[in-house]
This record gives C-alpha cells, structure tokens and sequence, in this order.
C-alpha cells in the first residue's frame, strides 16, 4: 500500500466497531449499514470505514471498496442535506477523504484530486472549526494531498501540507495519543522524507522530538510501527548526506535515529550495529570528532563479534584501514576472532 491515510500504520481502530464489522460481513444492505452508523460516534463510523476500505484493499477489492463508500455517501448525504445534520454531513466528508486515500491507492489522481477539493470544500462550509472530527478529516486529508504533491515534485506545496499536518496531529495526539500519535509520528516520517531546505528539515525534526520520545514510552505498537519507519528515513537521509560529503549533518540523523531505536530496541541488535557503523565512518571525516568515530568503531568490532555479524565486521575493519587508524591492532583482532 502506498504511503497515505490507509496504511494501518497511520491509525488502527481505537474504538469498538465490531457489530459494524458484522453487518458488513453477513452482506447486509447499505441502508441498513447507514442507518447502523448514523447511530454510532463519528470516531467509531470513522474507524469502521477506513478499516473496511483496508480490508477491502488489501484483498485486492479496491473497485469495491470505491463503490461500497460511494453507495454509503449516497444515502448519507441524500438524508444529511435533508436533515441538516452535522454528524452526518461529518461522515460525508470523512468519506470523501477515505475516497481520496482510495483514488490515489488506485492511480486515478484526477479523481483524488476531485475528492480532496470535495473534501475541504465540506469542511470550509463552518469557519474555526476546532472539534476532533474536523481536525482528525482535514489532518488525514493534508497528509495524502501531501502526497500527491510530493509526486508531482511540488515540494513546496507538500511541505506546507505537512506542516500542517503535522500541527493538527500534535494538537490531537495531546489529549489523545493512543489515537493520534502514529498519524503523528507518520506525517513526521513523510516531512523528513519530502522537505528539500535540510535546515528546515533538521529545525522540524528537532521540534517534535519530544513529542515523539513520549509517545515511545507508551506501550503502543502502532506508536512503534510509525518510529521504525522515520528511524529509516533518518538513516537514508544520513545515508545521502553523507554521500554528498555532508558528514556534520548525516551525523545528526544517524545519532537521532539511533536514539529512537534504543527505544524501541532494547537488545543491541544488527539495526542498531548498522547505523552505529555509519555513525562512526562519519564521524571519522570530521576532525574535531575522529578520536571518537575510531572509539565508535572499536567497540562496534567487539558488539559485530558479539553477535556474529561477520559481514559488518569486516566493513568495520576496512573503514579503520583506510583511515589510517593507529589505534587498533587490526590485523591481530582479525586472525583472533575469524581463525584460518
């Protein structure tokens, strides 16, 4: 599944959907699945749609899943207009977004980008709005318009999408972060992946960090799932800078992501002994901090050897050499740990 709204990561049920569930699954009529939601809090009708397009997509029912929610807003905004009723008029526009999530899953951008228009087009219908159903929308809604911007390389247009994003997510994740928090965490991992200005990059990434290490202390696998894909955009925005020779920077990132690993990895595994790896072999081209890349080094040798990570040890090895390290009896350790 592409990187929007509709990837499980962003936001799991946090609320009871399964009689809502059941109806689906028995192939009760989508009158009687409406009528079902118009009884149930917009959180619990909002959980129930995404994790039925989900389902729905992951089957390879994406045509469905399209049809199935545009047959639900049909009968939701033929009794919402009637009615005038904002929680109905609410499920419309989480709709559209869903919708939105599923045009770009499926390629048809001109209908993602109809239904967005939709979308914000419902939401601007009562100004100031600050209530979680319009934030948790219009949050979503950023994140996967985001998206398309980032594909058409309208960076700039992504990055404020993002922004905001991430913004209406903080504010949310506040009072609710078991709900919220992944989304949070996610709208961070696609700004870091989509923001050019690497200053602007690192000031973001600096500003939520708090955030995000308290979110780490709950036990959340969701919250878990989110940090391990930024731990990976870290480390290949690390992995670029330091390619472009920007070892200053790439240090920053791989120290960030390494932080947000120990957290959720408590064992010393091959992912913390990776990044470590590309931690010391930056900090050895900066002067200042040399003396301790080669520390790094050194003791990652010990943790490679540890954990018979044979393949990173050898690339420790050959980093030393050509640096010139004096510090270490290379080819002794060599002969001692790896035998003939």
């Amino acid at each position: 599944m592409k990187a929007i709204s509709l990837e499980p990561v962003f936001a799991q049920p946090t609320t009871d959907i399964t009689i809502l569930r059941n109806l689906l699954r028995r192939g009760r009529s989508m009158s009687e699945i409406r009528h079902a939601i118009g009884k149930v809090d917009f959180n619990t009708a909002y959980d129930f749609l995404r994790a039925a397009a989900v389902e729905m997509v992951e089957r390879g029912e994406i045509d469905r899943a399209v049809n199935s929610l545009q047959e639900i807003d049909a009968l939701i905004t033929r009794n919402g207009a009637e009615e005038e009723d904002r929680s109905l008029l609410d499920i419309h526009a989480a709709l559209m977004q869903i919708l939105t999530a599923l045009y770009i899953e499926k390629d048809d951008l001109e209908a993602a980008t109809a239904t967005a228009a939709t979308t914000l087009s419902l939401l601007a219908q009562e100004a100031r709005r600050k209530d979680e159903p319009f934030l948790a929308i219009l949050g979503s809604l950023l994140y996967d318009i985001a998206y398309l911007h980032t594909g058409r390389k309208e960076y700039k247009q992504a990055e404020r999408e993002l922004a905001k994003s991430l913004k209406i997510f903080e504010r949310l994740a506040k009072t609710n972060p078991e709900r919220y928090a992944p989304a949070h965490v996610m709208a961070l991992n696609a700004a870091t992946a989509t923001y050019r200005n690497r200053v602007k990059q690192a000031e973001l990434l600096a500003h939520y960090q708090a955030a995000t290490s308290t979110y780490l202390q709950m036990v959340d696998s969701g919250v878990e799932e989110a940090t391990g894909r930024l731990i990976d955009s870290l480390s290949i925005e690390g992995d670029t800078l330091a390619q472009m020779g920007r070892h200053r920077e790439a240090i920053q990132y791989f120290s960030r992501a390494l932080r947000y690993l120990t957290k959720i990895e408590t064992e010393f595994s091959l992912r913390h002994l990776k990044l470590s790896i590309a931690l010391g072999e930056s900090m050895l081209r900066v002067s200042a901090m040399k003396d301790k890349g080669i520390h790094l080094l050194n003791t990652m040798l010990h943790k490679a050897t540890k954990i018979k990570a044979s393949d990173e040890h050898r690339r420790i090895v050959d980093i030393l050499v050509n640096a010139r390290s004096t510090s270490l009896d290379i080819l002794g350790l060599w002969h001692k740990v790896f035998p003939k």
